[in-house]
Parts: structure tokens; C-alpha cells; sequence
């Protein structure tokens, strides 16, 4: 890695039986991102080293390596995603980034995707709750405590994509005219058609199963709903919700029960049964996983937040569904995610909101997304003690009516503050 100097007091993060071994000295990199980037890392950074210091009394410290992607990565060596940047997320298992621009024209149409395919980041992880304060479009927000567990590296965000006009687009259509004449008569117009492919594998479902199986487990949640759109599209997202209650039935069968189970008793011994050996099954402590129509999942997690735990979801699906929690908590401006491979332990905390260029340098927009991320990489490593600190930290700031202008706002007789003294309100209250 030529351009990266690792600091020389840290050590790595390694993955040893499947479990992640921390040292008290983790070198941990870091992506500032772009636009506003530069202004919520500042913010972030020493809340965290903060929280660290708080919680540990300097026995435990980050040692902060900084690589490049996006804006600065272009200017500084010519390239919007280093190599030596994957290398270092991949290396060191466990960073955290800012938001980054899209590279305009051609080449990667993504780097956050491009990130997490490289990575094979397969878990787009975003729990959504509500802080006490934070102003909100529905009437009881506290009822949203959920945390979904997007599938991040299939689906139609793999960019199995053809351009309507394009020689790839002529040559694919032809393929599929020639070779599935039915499936090309359902093309409405062919000539002006842009055509995309849906990946959905029984790999890549089971593996995104499993890590949201074992989190409802360890952390004692009461249900794992699969949100999927399998009524119509049968063979990928129908097949989804089959493989997922398939890996849960053979491999948890003593710690689950799932209402694909309800449904065989239901047929053969009726339903006050089926009822009978659910109510059964849940009150000796086994996980209920059940399933939700996509449409219909948007619409209750609004209606019915209650009803939700945990879920499992595909790449688009997640994508809607966690930015629609999301507003109902108080905006994507607070909203943490983390990407992450369960099996190697490699793992990127990001910011999910975008860059918003025009608020770049002034210290003026929320940091809350990317310090709550951070909280979720210091629960990823075991520091629960820091990461529980920011976290209440944050309740206190909230009901202290110190807050950022996107809260100021919609807040009565809050006190408007700036991006670094949002930061400073946090560090006060750890």
C-alpha cells in the first residue's frame, strides 16, 4: 500500500474460530468522504476517541488510518477507488466512511456499491429507533425499534443492466427472442427497452439468513419478518422467502418456528392445531419468522411499527424500507448503517446519507448518522461500554434541545448549533 503509512502504536484487528479479535490498540482506517464529508468526520472522530477515553480511562485507544475513495482520492491520485484503500478495509476488517460523490461519466456508477461487492459485504445492517426529542411525522415514533438486515451484493443492484439503443442491448434481446420466445413477448416495446437482470441466489439468501437468525438469537428479539415481492416475481424474491424458511427449518429447527411451519400443520391437523403448537413454540423462547408482501410491509411498518423486529430483506426492498423507517425516526440525517461479511469479519460503517455539496465547509449539517455509525462499529468490536455512552450521550443531547439546524427547525425553543459544537454538546453528556 504506497500511499498509506499504518500507525506505527496500533495493531491489527483480526478474525480468529469465526470470532473477531480485538486488540486494545486497533488500527481502524477511515474514508472522510466527500461534500460534507470533511465536516462530520471532524465531528465524529473526536466524539468516538472521546467516548473510548470515557469509557476505558485511556487503557483502550483507535489508532486512525486515513485512506481515499471518492473526491479526494480522484485529486490526490487519480482515482475514485484506490486499490490500496479495498486492501486496507479488507486487511484491517473493520473502518468507517463519510458519504461519497458518484463519479459523472463512465466507469464505477457507484462507489459505496462498488465497496461492498469488492468486499462482499453481503449484510447492509441498519437498525432504526427513535430518540426521545427528535421530531417526527408520526404520532408514536417510539414504536419504531427495528433492525434490517438488507441483502447488499445481488438483486438489481449487481448492474446486470443493458442501455435501450446499445449493441450489448440489440445482442441480448436477440439471445432472448431466439432462445425464450414467450419471456420476450412479454416485452411491451423491445426496440425502446432498457433491460435489467435480477440476481437472487440460494447462496446469497442462506448466508444473509443466518447472520440475521443469529443476531435475533443473541440479541433476544422476538421476531424475524422476510419482506419480499414473491407474488409476483416467483423464481427470485419468491424463492427468497421459500430458501429462507428452508435454511431456518433445517438449521434452527430447535430455536425457531416459522409460519411456513404453521401453514404444513394447518393442512394436515387443521388450524386451532397449528395456532396451538405456535403459541407453544413462542412461549418456550423460540424465534417467530414469518413473512410480509413488500407493499404491504411499507405500509404497516407506518400503521403497524409494533408488529416489527427484525427483518430480513433484498437489496432494493432494504433500500426503501430503511430509508421510509428512517423519516418516521427523524430523517436519514441520523440514520447509522454498517456493511459487513459475518464469515471474515471485514466491515465499513458508513454515513447513509449523501454528500450534500452545497452545505461542504460550512459546519453546519447533522453528524448524527455518522457518529451513530460509529457507535454501531464500537458494538461490532465489543466495546459496548463507549458505544452505550454515545448512545445515551445522544438521548441527552436530543432532550437538551442543543441540536443542528435540521432539528432546530422543527423543534420549539431548541438552540441552534453548528456541526463541531453538535459534537461538543455530545462529548459533554458522555
Amino acid at each position: 500500500m504506497p500511499h498509506l503509512i499504518p500507525p506505527p502504536n496500533g495493531r491489527s484487528i483480526t478474525m480468529q474460530k469465526g470470532k473477531l479479535i480485538v486488540p486494545d490498540n486497533p488500527i481502524i482506517p477511515f474514508i472522510e468522504g466527500d461534500g460534507t464529508g470533511p465536516d462530520i468526520w471532524r465531528a465524529t472522530v473526536r466524539v468516538l476517541d472521546a467516548a473510548v477515553l470515557k469509557a476505558y480511562g485511556g487503557q483502550r485507544k483507535i489508532h486512525w488510518l486515513e485512506v481515499y475513495a471518492g473526491g479526494k482520492a480522484h485529486a490526490l491520485l487519480n482515482t475514485w477507488l484506490p486499490d490500496e484503500t479495498v486492501d486496507a478495509c479488507r486487511d484491517y476488517l473493520v473502518s468507517i466512511k463519510g458519504p461519497l460523490t458518484t463519479p459523472i461519466g463512465g466507469g464505477i456508477r457507484s462507489l459505496n456499491v462498488a465497496l461492498r461487492q469488492m468486499l462482499d459485504m453481503y449484510v447492509c445492517l441498519r437498525p432504526v429507533r427513535w430518540f426521545q426529542g427528535v421530531p417526527s411525522p408520526v404520532k408514536n415514533p417510539g414504536a419504531v425499534d427495528m433492525v434490517i438486515f438488507r441483502e447488499n451484493t445481488e438483486d438489481i443492484y449487481a448492474g446486470l443492466e443493458f442501455e435501450q439503443g446499445s449493441d450489448d442491448n440489440k445482442l441480448f434481446m436477440r439471445l432472448l427472442q431466439e432462445n425464450f420466445p414467450e419471456q420476450f413477448s412479454k416485452i411491451r416495446f423491445p426496440e425502446t427497452s432498457g433491460i435489467g437482470i435480477k440476481p437472487v441466489s440460494q447462496e446469497g439468501t442462506e448466508r444473509l439468513i443466518r447472520s440475521a437468525i443469529d443476531y435475533c438469537l443473541t440479541n433476544k428479539r422476538k421476531s424475524l419478518t422476510l419482506v419480499h415481492k414473491g407474488n409476483i416475481m416467483k423464481y427470485t424474491e419468491g424463492a427468497f422467502r421459500n430458501w429462507a424458511y428452508a435454511v431456518a427449518e433445517r438449521e434452527y429447527a430447535g430455536q425457531t418456528y416459522s409460519w411456513a411451519q404453521w401453514e404444513k400443520t394447518r393442512a394436515q391437523s387443521g388450524e386451532t392445531i397449528a395456532n396451538k403448537e405456535q403459541a407453544d413454540a413462542l412461549a418456550n423462547g423460540r424465534l417467530l419468522i414469518k413473512d410480509a408482501i413488500a407493499d404491504i410491509a411499507l405500509q404497516q411498518v407506518l400503521t403497524r411499527p409494533e408488529d416489527f423486529d427484525v427483518i430480513a430483506t433484498l437489496n432494493l426492498n432494504g433500500d426503501y424500507l430503511s430509508d421510509a423507517l428512517a423519516a418516521q425516526v427523524g430523517g436519514i440525517g441520523i440514520a447509522p448503517g454498517g456493511n459487513i461479511n459475518y464469515k471474515t469479519g471485514t466491515a465499513v460503517f458508513e454515513a447513509t446519507h449523501g454528500t450534500a455539496p452545497k452545505y461542504a465547509d460550512l459546519d453546519k449539517v447533522n453528524p448524527g448518522s455518522l457518529i451513530l455509525s460509529g457507535e454501531m462499529m464500537l458494538r461490532y468490536m465489543g466495546w459496548t461500554e463507549a458505544a452505550d455512552a454515545i448512545i445515551n450521550a445522544m438521548d441527552a443531547a436530543i432532550a437538551s434541545k442543543r441540536v443542528t439546524y435540521d432539528f432546530a427547525r422543527l423543534m420549539d425553543n431548541a438552540i441552534e448549533v453548528k456541526c463541531s459544537e453538535f459534537a461538543d454538546v455530545l462529548i459533554e453528556n458522555l
